[in-house]
């Protein structure tokens, strides 16, 4: 038993610091590819719990399904927030300071973080819980009790949700990206199996409805926390954030605050952008929303791909550039941005040249599949650059420079609100030029972030610049 717990003792830190060595010294696209690969993974799993969800409550009928869907858009906002922007803060802090070799000031960062994590849901508890929100979203009569019941359960057990997203930006900092993805992959399973019963009862246990997805994502959430929390923490772990005592610090909750605050507005800006399009395409009829819902949930596939090798990206910019290597750094950013680009790219140009391939997965409806063929060949042929975007600013985010990333999402959000509002008054019964705005902005994004990219300076220490 001794020899057995000296082994582990050993191999848990060596382990870490051999994956700080390979993102350090190690080739470029390898490391990559090994560190986004359980990343990518993970984050399809969440994309499977939200199409689940849409199943499950689907069944309980017209009032739970639109009860939900008055919910879900800031269901996606504390996801994004809690994974995207503090995650992602607290991969790209810890990651620096483990670059930097000072394991001390990243058990810190991580335990400032999961403290920041708990403050950031009681705000979402005491905000998003409230029935007088969804009333005014517009959900009335059992629509609002359905939101409401929903919602209760959801944003009252926030802490759970935030909490395992941002221990698992922790783990991501440190090179553990297989904690990382079997956490959301676990969490994944476990709602598959729990939510149904909850939903709709099992043995003693009476249905719970829409409140029962809810619950089942939290306990779910809370669980995988639970797990994610003992193994960060355990003796010999690079970044332990049960390993520091209790006191908080002002400068290393400033340090993260630094980058999730701008972390946090970029979600709000490019689902700013979607609300808008999705609205001014429903301007267009039943038809052209059916056709445009459809096709946009290739974007669902897009997503985790991004993400997951943007989350990689994240981690090794901010290691190296916590050592000092910021040309390995760049280097890094630009091997990351071209596989993305290459891979989103080429899945929207396949979506361009064959969109029935994608349409006739969802629908016979041959007028829904014209309809939802007619964006894809429009907006496809720009996915590459949408994927680009994406990847820079999980890149920026590791360097911690922000200010570009923000003014390309608001450049993307000002071209959909002026263009597709010009689009939907000159271009008649036809959405193909609003369709054509879209793809504009997707370019810009793309773009504009390359631009910055390429003309920054990242041998000077960033500061959400």
């Amino acid at each position: 038993m001794n020899a057995a717990t000296t082994t582990a003792k050993a191999n848990a830190p060596s382990s870490a610091a051999d994956t700080r060595q390979r993102m350090l010294h190690g080739p470029v696209l390898p490391t990559l590819m090994r560190l986004a690969t359980p990343n990518v993974l993970g984050l399809f799993a969440n994309t499977i719990v939200i199409g689940f969800d849409g199943y499950i409550v689907g069944r309980l009928g017209a009032d739970a399904l639109a009860g939900v869907a008055v919910v879900l858009p800031l269901a996606m906002l504390m996801l994004h927030m809690s994974a995207g922007g503090l995650g992602g803060s607290a991969t790209a802090v810890v990651a620096r300071a483990a670059g930097a070799g000072d394991d001390a000031r990243a058990a810190r960062l991580a335990w400032h973080a999961l403290v920041l994590g708990l403050i950031a849901s009681l705000l979402f508890t005491l905000v998003a819980a409230s029935p007088l929100l969804y009333g005014a979203m517009g959900a009335r009569g059992s629509a609002l009790d359905q939101a409401t019941r929903y919602a209760g359960v959801l944003f009252g057990g926030a802490s759970a949700v935030w909490t395992v997203n941002v221990l698992a930006g922790v783990a991501r900092g440190t090179g553990q990206m297989g904690a990382a993805a079997l956490a959301l992959i676990a969490t994944t399973v476990m709602h598959l199996l729990l939510a149904p019963q909850l939903v709709f009862g099992l043995g003693p246990l009476p249905p719970l409805g829409v409140a029962g997805a809810a619950a089942s994502t939290v306990t779910c959430s809370a669980v995988s926390a639970l797990a994610l929390l003992a193994w960060l923490s355990r003796r010999g772990a690079p970044a332990r954030p049960l390993g520091v005592g209790w006191r908080l610090r002002r400068d290393d909750a400033r340090e993260i605050l630094r980058l999730a605050l701008p972390s946090a507005i970029n979600p709000i800006l490019s689902n700013g952008s979607i609300a808008l399009a999705t609205a001014y395409v429903a301007g267009f009829g039943g038809l052209a929303m059916a056709g445009y819902g459809i096709a946009a949930r290739l974007e669902y596939i897009l997503v985790p791909i991004a993400f997951g090798i943007g989350g990689a990206l994240t981690a090794m910019v901010a290691t190296n550039l916590g050592a000092q290597q910021a040309a390995r750094a760049k280097r890094i950013t630009w091997t990351g941005a071209a596989l993305v680009w290459a891979i989103t790219g080429a899945i929207g140009l396949v979506a361009a040249l064959w969109p029935y391939l994608w349409m006739a997965a969802f629908t016979r409806d041959a007028a829904v599949q014209a309809a939802g063929a007619s964006y894809l060949r429009i907006v496809g042929g720009v996915y590459g650059f949408f994927g680009l975007g994406l990847a820079l600013f999980f890149a920026s985010q590791g360097a911690g420079r922000l200010t570009w990333p923000l003014v390309a999402s608001a450049a993307r959000l000002v071209v959909v609100a002026a263009g597709g509002w010009l689009a939907t008054r000159l271009a008649g019964d036809q959405p193909q030029a609003l369709y054509t705005v879209v793809g504009l902005s997707l370019l810009l994004m793309g773009l504009t972030l390359a631009i910055a990219t390429h003309r920054s300076d990242w041998s000077t220490p960033g500061r959400s610049r």
